[in-house]
């Protein structure tokens, strides 16, 4: 796994054969083959366990403020994104022909644990409609970041990491006028 998850994270998955991850973990094409089925089953696999990788650096750390893990988050979400450049950068593009498929649900299934992740760091049970589609935009604002960063590379990684965290107070402030709930929580959060 370890050795489809670096080929996935350098080259696009349609660049890479069974025969290069069989190569690259010293082992045999028919053992790839014979525990993965193909390359589509190697490549979803290579995603969940990238998924999990992820989600395990994102849970919160403890001991902060909600802003605070927030920021220490994202700094262990761009370290994530660095270490997997290429793979994350064609997921999140479109990625393979069936996105719809298991792909898309991987990518969903990572979008609704950070979205409860982060729900669960700010105290909140349910958020309201305005809450949910604050903390949905600043998600995918993050992913988009990620994708311009990855382009560019013209800004500091701290430096965009930090405007993340004044986006994600923004936007709760332009909420918090629409929103007595959320009010509260920018209240409690600052």
């Amino acid at each position: 796994m370890a050795a489809a998850l670096e080929l996935f994270s350098t080259r696009d998955a349609e660049d890479v054969s069974i025969d290069d991850v069989a190569s690259a973990a010293g082992a045999s094409r028919a053992l790839v083959y014979h525990y993965f089925g193909g390359k589509q089953e190697l490549y979803v696999a290579a995603l969940r366990s990238a998924a999990e990788q992820l989600e395990s650096r994102l849970r919160p750390q403890g001991g902060g403020r909600p802003l605070e893990e927030l920021a220490s988050g994202l700094e262990r979400y761009f370290d994530f994104v660095e270490e997997h450049a290429a793979g994350f950068a064609a997921l999140l593009r479109g990625g393979p022909a069936n996105r719809t498929g298991e792909v898309g649900e991987i990518v969903d299934g990572v979008r609704r644990r950070l979205f409860r992740l982060i729900q669960k760091q700010m105290g909140v049970e349910e958020p309201s409609p305005v809450l949910r589609t604050t903390l949905r935009s600043w998600i995918a604002s993050v992913e988009t970041a990620g994708l311009d960063w990855l382009e560019h590379r013209d800004l500091e990684r701290p430096m965009l990491e930090k405007m993340l965290v004044e986006h994600m107070a923004a936007l709760l402030g332009v909420a918090a006028a629409h929103d007595g709930d959320v009010a509260r929580l920018l209240e409690r959060l600052a």
